[in-house]
């Protein structure tokens, strides 16, 4: 994978709303239909798929259920797999390519494992270079007042929380098992990488969101990166 020019923008952000996932995503919601990555990185040769079965698995031990993947049901190319990595970042980066839907946790020896991702208008919003500077399980999700105006079908979803209207992490939440929050020095980007109750959206571009994982891989990701990781979105 050969990495772009990148450029830093923040546009278009919502306000964050306390320490939970502000206005992230949006359960449901309209999304355009998966597609085969345009860089052809599925189909490099010597990419390693893993065993499937085993990893998209219901997840046993967790706070709350986390039920296992039909992943026979979604496009292959986004299920989680080893692949070449000729880009320019050292091992251990987050490389986060929107407009692919896919995320690289660089590797040795020229290698990446690759995750398929979902990704909404906010995870368009925002590139550049970050570090996690917070990790949470099972998170809670605040919109924002203007989601919530553009969704009033979700307010019936949310409760007064303590930074909030909100939801309370969960099984039903829609951001997921598990969340990494990315900061620049002492601003939050408000950009986040999440877990999601919807794997069929993986690999599509949906109506809100930032960047969304499939439950096994939101947590594979998750235990495999500590706080301050390099994190490089692509423009």
């Amino acid at each position: 994978m050969t990495i772009p020019s990148r450029r830093l923008l923040l546009a278009g952000m919502a306000a964050a709303a306390g320490s939970g996932l502000a206005g992230c995503v949006a359960p449901g919601g309209d999304r355009s239909a998966a597609r085969a990555p345009a860089n052809g990185l599925a189909a490099t040769p010597g990419s390693t798929p893993f065993d499937y079965p085993s990893i998209y698995a219901e997840v046993k031990g967790e706070k709350f259920p986390v039920p296992a993947v039909e992943y026979a049901t979604l496009n292959r190319a986004f299920l989680r797999q080893e692949v070449a990595y000729d880009g320019r970042e050292k091992p251990g980066t987050i490389v986060v390519d929107p407009k692919a839907r896919f995320l690289y946790l660089v590797g040795d020896g020229g290698r990446a494992r690759r995750y398929g991702v979902g990704v909404g208008k906010e995870g368009f919003g925002w590139s550049g270079v970050a570090d996690v500077r917070s990790k949470q399980e099972w998170p809670d999700w605040y919109p924002p007042k203007e989601m919530i105006k553009r969704r009033p079908d979700i307010k019936p979803q949310l409760s007064k929380l303590q930074s909030g209207l909100g939801m309370k992490g969960g099984p039903n939440n829609p951001v997921g098992a598990r969340a990494l929050y990315l900061w620049q020095g002492n601003k939050d980007t408000l950009f986040r990488i999440h877990g999601t109750v919807e794997p069929e959206t993986i690999g599509t571009s949906v109506s809100s969101g930032c960047i969304r994982m499939i439950n096994q891989d939101a947590i594979d990701l998750y235990g495999r990166v500590p706080l301050g990781t390099k994190v490089v979105v692509l423009a």
